[in-house]
């Protein structure tokens, strides 16, 4: 098993951009005047003549971002997922998704682990908001090899993508000399019968902690990463409503328009199950350290722990 590396996704975001652009001449960057948060900073001390801060306009940064597009570019947009997804809605849905323009969007600092920031800055949001427009692939990554596999794979693929960000430095768990990454295809990262862990993003790791160690009492959970929720994997997600029976999701994000809605949408169609949801309840985030808040929203390993023993036991 590789080296783990503890790292927060909009880092590695920020490393795989730089790489990429090593090669390929065609990628120019924008960013709405945070180029030290979502790390996008680290490619405009490279290549400073690709990278144009906007200012706070993220309506007029992705209407640029589709301009350049339209012109043969591979432009990535940045800001605040809050403020990505939500002040440029009109743009992305009519200036970039309507034409199937090649833009990507990166929302830094989404998810209640945004900590002291306070619910005006803690996006739960942002993966309904866009999962709902046409022509949108939506990505969530769950630690540093996996971002930026996905950053790679969301830049050579030719169409609109949102890849959604991480604040908080979280340890890696995925081993790069083995990890495939493929775009729609959810990965399977401990095997079980008794009930389908299925998780997204920062809380895969914490998901994959509480099976290992429900394994030692007895309780086969299994769990599978879905990196890409739109399109979502329905057959890895059949499969598991077949097999087990029942389903746990896990995502830090409303419940509401997120990971839970994308599985409901496949099993009732295909095969009906129980499904619970883990995230968060339909109620805003407060300011606070970022693991105390997450471990107050039930998204932490004994949490997660408590939840599949519970529905293991019904």
């Amino acid at each position: 098993m590789a080296e783990t590396v503890l790292k927060a996704t909009r880092e590695s975001f920020g490393e795989a951009l730089c790489e990429l652009a090593e090669t390929n001449k065609d990628i120019v960057v924008f960013d709405a005047d945070l180029a030290a948060a979502t790390k996008t900073g680290v490619f405009k001390k490279a290549f400073p003549d690709r990278f144009f801060d906007c200012g706070i306009a993220e309506g007029n940064m992705i209407g640029v971002a589709a301009g350049m597009a339209a012109s043969g570019k591979i432009p990535v947009a940045a800001s605040f997922a809050m403020f990505a997804t939500g002040r440029a809605f009109e743009q992305i849905r009519n200036s970039v998704a309507y034409p199937e323009l090649n833009v990507k969007i990166a929302g830094s600092h989404a998810g209640i682990s945004t900590g002291e920031d306070g619910a005006t800055h803690q996006c739960i949001e942002d993966i309904g908001i866009l999962r709902a427009i046409p022509n949108m692939m939506v990505l969530n990554p769950a630690d540093h090899w996996e971002m930026k596999a996905a950053t790679k794979a969301a830049l050579e693929y030719n169409g609109p993508v949102y890849i959604r960000l991480g604040r908080l430095a979280i340890p890696s768990f995925n081993d790069p000399a083995t990890y495939e990454f493929e775009l729609g295809k959810g990965i399977t990262l401990h095997e079980g019968s008794d009930v389908a862990v299925i998780a997204t993003g920062l809380v895969v790791n914490e998901a994959l902690k509480a099976v290992k160690e429900l394994e030692a009492e007895g309780i086969h959970a299994r769990l599978i990463n879905i990196h890409t929720i739109k399109p979502i994997d329905r057959d890895i997600v059949v499969k598991a409503a077949k097999e087990t029976g029942r389903i746990i999701t896990v995502e830090e994000h409303n419940v509401i328009g997120g990971l839970a809605d994308a599985v409901s949408e496949v099993v009732t169609e295909e095969c009906p199950v129980k499904i619970t949801r883990i995230g968060v309840q339909d109620r805003f985030g407060y300011s606070g350290p970022a693991w105390e808040l997450l471990d107050k929203f039930g998204l932490t390993q004994p949490h997660i722990a408590k939840v599949i023993r519970e529905v293991v036991g019904k």
